[in-house]
């Protein structure tokens, strides 16, 4: 339109020029499909550039130009058209920035690469465009048909210049997120990444992914543009919404405005949202999961859109599950095959862990526990009933401490418990009242060692130790050999099924 305006506004003048791109303006709104909501971009439009064009020519006559008769040696003439392009350039693109902040509060800066690209397609079309003047000033009509087929090339050339310049810059900004998920050795940190990535890849309002978890999709993450926005669901059915759609059909999908998908009752999205795109997330050619973007302009995903997200969904399914198997993988690493307590290298772990931060003001308590004659156990019951009973007792310390510490197997009929932030005389009455519940708590068993596998109801008791810094030690280090002391010293050799603590032990 550029190119073609300036040649009119030369041979025919201001009048003629304002129709001519009133007409084009007309055109390009109805040909991307602006809906009623968006009514106001025709009269937007038109005015922004009819001034664009008044101020245009106003700076060619300041110039001394005159459409009526232009000199083409004349050096006045060359600076006042020059003058012209160049004000109509930049004043257009004062008026799209001042419009993307006013009208769509978008923090737009003036030099992007939208400015940038302007600049190339205005040096390729503008000289054609001052050619095609020439040439009709010379050769009358005809001088149309003979620059029309170089324009028609040059537009086709720029929109797959572009077309390659953008996919050149998604392919780039995929391999980088593809990059970073493989990163990530945490579900939610994938989950993360990808969600905010992908917020700033695509230009859209909002963001969906959904998780197949058992016979429903669950909403694990959602992000709109402006944080104003709340999803009205946390989970979908098969065929419910665009995501159980693509989760049924195990297809993507793509709708370029409302009207395409009004079949849909329950689309689940806000309501003035005009364009959908939706993508399974496959991994061994099974869908685990769904992405959907959705935006208020129409037509604004394409089918390079969905290209790019199907690499990126495949990225995103390998990592999430690459994750999920390192968090197995760990939590099998922590946690004690029999029992499902943590073990005593994670214990170890995490009281050095706490150590690192401590400060003069920290208190910490731990408790040590060793069930009594639990061999006898085994050789009356069978190993299969004391495993049984670990398992039982395991089940008793974790209901009865909660979130007061940390319950860990410490090594054969042997437990301990970690107490961050709670004394030594809180410690003790703790450890009491566990010792007397395990004392009046009977673990049924199966006798497996006798033909017929009777239940029975085996009683245990337990010694404990306890300890506590800064009570008993200057180091977190020291505490579990100060509670194993107080265990067998204070407790095992002085009867058994007793609390000791370590001062107890001390020379007064």
């Amino acid at each position: 339109m550029n190119g073609i305006s300036i040649a009119v506004f030369l041979s025919f003048g201001l009048f003629v020029e304002i129709i001519l791109t009133q007409l084009a303006i007309l055109l390009v709104l109805a040909r991307i499909g602006v809906g009623k909501k968006e009514y106001y971009r025709y009269p937007l439009n038109l005015t922004m550039f009819s001034a664009v064009s008044l101020i245009g020519a106003f700076t060619f006559w300041l110039l001394g130009g005159d459409h009526q008769s232009i000199d083409f040696t004349s050096f006045q003439d060359i600076v006042a058209i020059f003058g012209y392009a160049i004000t109509v350039f930049v004043v257009n693109q004062l008026f799209i920035k001042m419009n993307h902040r006013v009208f769509y509060k978008r923090n737009v800066k003036l030099f992007d690469k939208g400015f940038l690209w302007e600049i190339q397609s205005s040096l390729i079309v503008l000289p054609v465009g001052f050619v095609l003047f020439v040439l009709y000033t010379e050769i009358g009509r005809i001088a149309i048909f003979y620059m029309g087929i170089p324009f028609v090339m040059i537009a086709i050339i720029l929109k797959l210049l572009y077309s390659y310049q953008e996919i050149n810059r998604y392919l780039e900004e995929t391999g980088e997120i593809g990059h970073q998920l493989t990163k990530k050795m945490v579900v939610n940190e994938v989950y993360d990444v990808f969600i905010s990535k992908i917020a700033n890849l695509v230009t859209m309002d909002c963001a969906y992914i959904y998780m197949v978890v058992d016979e429903h999709l669950e909403l694990v993450r959602f992000t709109d543009a402006k944080n104003e926005i709340q999803p009205t669901h946390s989970r979908l059915s098969k065929n419910e919404a665009f995501s159980g759609m693509v989760w049924e059909e195990n297809k993507p999908i793509l709708y370029n405005n409302s009207k395409e998908w009004s079949f849909l009752k329950a689309n689940k999205i806000p309501k003035d949202m005009e364009s959908v795109i939706s993508l399974p997330i496959e991994t061994n050619n099974s869908t685990i999961g769904i992405v959907t973007l959705v935006s208020k302009e129409k037509n604004a995903f394409g089918k390079v859109h969905l290209r790019i997200l199907d690499i990126l969904t495949n990225y995103f399914g390998v990592a999430i599950e690459n994750a999920k198997n390192y968090e197995i993988t760990k939590l099998n690493s922590e946690k004690d095959g029999l029992t499902k307590l943590y073990n005593y290298r994670y214990f170890n772990n995490a009281v050095e862990e706490y150590g690192s931060n401590i400060t003069k003001s920290s208190i910490y308590s731990l408790i040590l526990l060793d069930l009594d004659h639990f061999k006898q156990v085994n050789d009356k019951y069978g190993h299969e009933a004391g495993n049984e009973i670990l398992r039982l007792f395991a089940d008793t310390l974790t209901e009865f401490i909660g979130e007061k510490g940390l319950v860990a197997r410490y090594g054969g009929e042997e437990f301990v418990i970690s107490l961050p932030h709670i004394n030594l005389t809180e410690a003790c009455k703790l450890a009491e009242s566990l010792r007397a519940l395990i004392a009046e708590t009977p673990f049924p068993v199966m006798k497996h060692i006798f033909p017929h596998n009777d239940v029975e109801y085996v009683s245990v008791t337990a010694s404990i130790g306890v300890s506590a810094y800064p009570d008993h030690c200057e180091t977190l280090n020291e505490l579990i050999r100060h509670a194993d002391r107080a265990m067998y010293l204070g407790a095992k050799q002085r009867g058994r099924n007793k609390v000791a603590v370590y001062q107890e032990l001390q020379p007064n």
